[in-house]
């Protein structure tokens, strides 16, 4: 698992944290769920005008040097060149009309029409590049919208270097920042408006280090703003391969998410193919032929509202038609249909789906048990999600049980209880280490799946159960319930000593009370209470 350097990590938090205080203090009146937008649309404006200066300068270097084999001694076929959208095409970099450059943009930041003017930059930019067209936020000219504060934030953003060198590259550096205030805004919405444009990190990173995507088909029917698919290139680059290794392809419900995925993946130079507009899952399925080779996903918790009456005989539904008043197991079906016959997924669910069995969802379950489709349950810990407290857990399901090299566990589940690992970020959220936590969780997960003989169970972490074992506890998969309890640590104190030594220690804090409990009543006094 990569880790960015230690004094680079560290700037690149000072750099997260001073643009999201600056940015929140220019909010006034706005609330988050639209301020987002002003934000990231500008984060996204100024990073590829950065992007594109960069590559101006280098296409001007290359042809104004008499020693480099793009010499060219005429000014004016130096300007056509430099004018070739193809020069930047070719280099994943988009086309920046001059009306849409930073420069002009922070040029004018000061005049109240500063609203107009970005929007005509956005405007431009689409029209120049097709594959972001109808993507980026407009109104910024509106009347709600402080334009006093707006041209505050364009100073803000432009003081923001994006494609200045570093120990670990510039796309590394928008990437955060851009993740980063996808998560401070998560932390501003409220209730499941938080959840459904934003997976928290740690539980994206576990995923993606449990599947490996290395290569192939990657899908995400439920996919916000594209962290699974970001996370999943960076793994592949992380492992020496390149992110063409990986084919992307997600659908987003809601609209505006819909937008900010597409912005999101573009500035990260990942092609995707997210269907041309945002839509429902199940009842306008934009990849009704796709079998992914992984699939990762973090669908809304227990929607209730998801039925549509032509679902009633989806051949979706292979394993029992699911209740028309939550809709975990309606993913989880779609999910398998969408695998490819050694495919895997891994997904995030509320952890009534463990057990409930309410409306056949108890049925559903233990056809999937039964049809060795689940490979392995992890309980998470709590306080991972922004502005909600249900308790979930990690599923991975994989058609490459019935295949060469995973023969041997069949006919087991692999459980693993993760609900003590992480650190209190804040007094509100919870996050896991890479090397410490992830890595135990992916290690223990890939000792077992891969039967080197490195895998044993942990009592009160990990336990591999026969599916007779889960068919005795009635097919609930929680893993509290299979993993035991851990170890207690031997204690080499003599039980006569510690009570002595505890006895001791409770009479100090009586005589501690006692004091504390005289100088109250003193201080009382002099105050004139009895």
């Amino acid at each position: 698992m990569t880790r960015l350097p230690k004094k680079a990590a560290v700037k690149v938090k000072l750099l997260e944290q001073r643009l999201w205080d600056a940015a929140d203090a220019l909010r006034g009146n706005q609330e988050p769920s639209e301020y987002k937008h002003v934000v990231l649309g500008l984060v996204f404006l100024k990073y590829i005008s950065d992007r594109f200066e960069e590559r101006r300068r280098t296409i001007e270097v290359s042809l104004s040097d008499p020693d480099s084999d793009d010499y060219i001694p005429n000014e004016a076929r130096r300007q056509m060149f430099l004018e070739d959208r193809d020069e930047y095409a070719s280099h994943n970099v988009f086309w920046v009309p001059e009306l849409a450059r930073w420069g002009y943009l922070q040029g004018v930041a000061k005049l109240p029409e500063i609203g107009q003017q970005i929007d005509q930059a956005m405007d431009l930019i689409e029209k120049e590049n097709p594959t972001i067209r109808g993507v980026l936020p407009r109104n910024y000219g509106r009347e709600g919208l402080d334009k006093g504060r707006l041209g505050q934030l364009v100073d803000l953003i432009g003081s923001i270097g994006f494609t200045e060198s570093d120990d670990h590259g510039a796309d590394d550096v928008l990437g955060r920042v851009y993740e980063y205030f996808l998560g401070q805004f998560a932390g501003k919405e409220s209730g499941k408006d938080a959840g459904a444009f934003y997976t928290p990190r740690s539980v994206v990173k576990t995923l993606v280090e449990m599947l490996e995507p290395f290569h192939g088909r990657v899908y995400d029917p439920a996919c916000g703003s594209g962290g699974m698919f970001v996370q999943s290139a960076e793994f592949v680059k992380a492992h020496g391969g390149k992110r063409t290794d990986i084919s992307v392809y997600g659908q987003e419900y809601t609209d505006t998410t819909w937008k900010l995925a597409k912005m999101n993946l573009a500035l990260r130079g990942i092609e995707a193919d997210l269907g041309d507009r945002s839509a429902d899952s199940f009842s306008q399925d934009l990849h009704p032929d796709l079998r992914a080779d992984f699939i990762l996903a973090n669908p809304p918790f227990n929607v209730s509202n998801w039925w549509n009456a032509k679902l009633a005989d989806d051949p979706r539904w292979k394993y029992g038609t699911p209740p028309e008043g939550n809709a975990n197991f309606a993913w989880v079906q779609h999910f398998i249909h969408h695998l490819s016959p050694k495919g895997t997924a891994g997904f995030v669910l509320a952890n009534g789906s463990l057990s409930s069995k309410s409306g056949g969802e108890g049925e559903i379950r233990r056809k999937l048990v039964e049809a060795k489709l689940v490979d392995c349950v992890v309980a998470m810990p709590g306080k991972l999600f922004f502005n909600t407290g249900i308790p979930v857990s990690l599923w991975i399901v994989s058609k490459e049980r019935h295949g060469n090299g995973h023969r041997e566990r069949q006919d087991e589940v692999l459980f693993i209880d993760a609900r003590k690992l992480g650190d209190m970020e804040t007094r509100r959220l919870r996050v896991l280490d890479d090397d410490r936590d992830i890595a135990k969780i992916a290690g223990a997960y890939h000792a077992w799946r891969n039967h080197d003989g490195g895998y044993q169970d942990v009592p009160g972490f990990v336990k591999a159960v026969s599916l007779d074992e889960i068919k005795q506890h009635d097919f609930v998969l929680t893993p509290g319930r299979y993993v035991g309890t851990e170890e207690a640590q031997t204690d080499a104190e003599p039980i006569h000593d510690k009570i002595e030594r505890l006895t001791k220690e409770l009479y100090a804090e009586f005589e501690q009370g006692n004091g504390l409990e005289d100088e109250i009543r003193a201080g009382m006094k002099a105050l004139g209470f009895e």
